[in-house]
């Protein structure tokens, strides 16, 4: 008898679940967006994973220890499942291709764009990714869904500055609230 998949929503942290503050790594400047807790208990009632997926250029540009990046990820998953919202994982990427620091210097697969993060995440959770979402700020997070297989929305709330188009940059919906990406997944056919 086969294993039934799971599904997930694969979420980005900074301008997605909280407000984008760059570079933060203080649990003090960590503002979640009002609806996060409510939306994310909506998906998560509906039986979907929760996956935070973020960059963390911060740690290859020198400017925190990776270690204070995991520190905070799990500041954010902790209060969440305070209010009940289980964050069941979370992965990040500590590269950039233009690294002073030769550790993290590296044109990787995990760094978004690329999907890495996702399939290290499918992987890792047995999910299926073509009946998972990816929900991020900017198009290098739909192009990340878009490529691991997964439906990809954008919340448009102003931090996509470049607009570079691709055949992967194409979300299912812009939205402008974590709320309504929520209500648009639900809406879809199986999603109960």
């Amino acid at each position: 008898m086969a294993v039934k998949r799971k599904r997930a929503i694969f979420l980005d942290k900074d301008g997605t679940l909280i407000k984008d503050v760059p570079y933060n790594v203080r649990p003090s400047r960590v503002w979640f967006y009002p609806d996060a807790a409510s939306s994310l208990g909506q998906l998560q009632s509906k039986g979907y994973l929760l996956i935070i997926v973020s960059n963390q250029s911060g740690v290859a540009r020198g400017m925190f220890p990776e270690a204070e990046a995991r520190k905070t990820l799990g500041y954010v998953q902790e209060q969440l499942n305070k209010t009940g919202v289980a964050i069941e994982d979370y992965f990040y990427c500590p590269h950039h291709p233009n690294s002073a620091i030769s550790k993290y210097r590296a044109a990787c697969d995990c760094r978004k764009p690329a999907p890495g993060l996702l399939l290290k995440a499918a992987a890792k959770h047995g999910i299926d990714l073509s009946e998972s979402w990816m929900i991020g700020d900017i198009l290098d997070d739909v192009e990340a869904g878009n490529r691991a297989g997964c439906r990809s929305i954008l919340i448009d709330n102003g931090n996509e500055t470049e607009w570079k188009k691709g055949p992967y940059r194409i979300p299912v919906a812009n939205v402008d609230s974590l709320t309504k990406a929520a209500n648009l997944i639900l809406s879809e056919r199986g999603a109960a």
